[in-house]
């Protein structure tokens, strides 16, 4: 209820009357039925931009620290976040991060949206960096279609650091289905992980105009940080070993670094 009051009667209506924002592709996003929504991210104004302008309740995975915050501000972000229905994505590895998959594997087996950043962790320059395997992985394990989303303009609205937004008009593109089927018996198969999701990243590059990097967000947003050329809203992301699970997914504003090794 929460999540379609906040939707239709207050922030739906204010997005559209201050930002402006326009959509293209909607119709590539089915009526009903299961399917990924792997958008790229510049700005943690990604999660409200994007399901607002769907008729359908897209779950995004959102990194478990939005759920056990303190204070007034940190218990207001984890209300907020539960009663708009996101999913808490465990990234400490073994059973907790499985359970925390699970959970986004359930969504699409009731035939829900769910919605991933691929490249794990917001753009810190507006580029866009290497996918990370498990928008694959779970595609192919629930064997469902994936659609690329590209976000414009978001990260001039509320850039890195900066807690208020700009008024900036923005847009959404939703590029056309990705189907997968022909590798729905190989999906442990990590060079076809890797193939799927390259896959994904080259739609999002396309539809968006971003230049692409070569390499994972968060071990460039550690890189910068360690300069002090970023600001860092949290402690500076570790890299993961070869067998980290969550590290191998995107999630909303999840900043967990990653070996590049970790996801080859």
């Amino acid at each position: 209820m929460f999540y379609w009051v906040m939707k239709r009667i207050f922030l739906g209506p204010l997005v559209k009357l201050f930002f402006r924002p326009w959509v293209k592709g909607l119709d590539n996003v089915p009526e009903n039925g299961a399917a990924i929504l792997a958008s790229n991210h510049l700005s943690f104004s990604d999660s409200i931009f994007l399901p607002l302008m769907l008729p359908r309740k897209v779950v995004f995975l959102a990194k478990a620290e939005y759920f056990t915050g303190t204070g007034l501000k940190g218990r207001l972000t984890a209300l907020f976040f539960r009663l708009s229905n996101q999913l808490p994505m465990d990234r400490s590895g073994g059973a907790a991060s499985e359970m925390s998959l699970r959970a986004g594997k359930d969504i699409l087996a009731a035939g829900g949206l769910l919605g991933i950043y691929p490249e794990g962790t917001r753009s810190p320059d507006a580029r866009l960096y290497r996918g990370k395997v498990g928008v694959a992985r779970i595609a192919l394990q629930a064997r469902v279609p994936v659609i690329p989303v590209a976000m414009i303009g978001t990260e001039k609205v509320q850039p890195i650091g900066k807690r208020l937004p700009s008024i900036r008009r923005i847009g959404i593109i939703f590029g056309q289905p990705l189907d997968f089927s022909e590798y729905y018996a190989q999906e442990d198969d990590r060079d076809v992980q890797r193939q799927v999701t390259d896959r994904i990243m080259y739609e999002l590059m396309r539809l968006s105009g971003q230049e692409y990097v070569d390499e994972y967000a968060a071990v460039v947003k550690a890189r910068l940080a360690a300069k002090g050329t970023i600001p860092i809203a949290g402690p500076i992301p570790k890299a993961a070993g070869p067998d980290a699970g969550p590290a191998e997914f995107g999630n909303g504003a999840a900043d967990d670094g990653q070996d590049p090794a970790a996801t080859l």
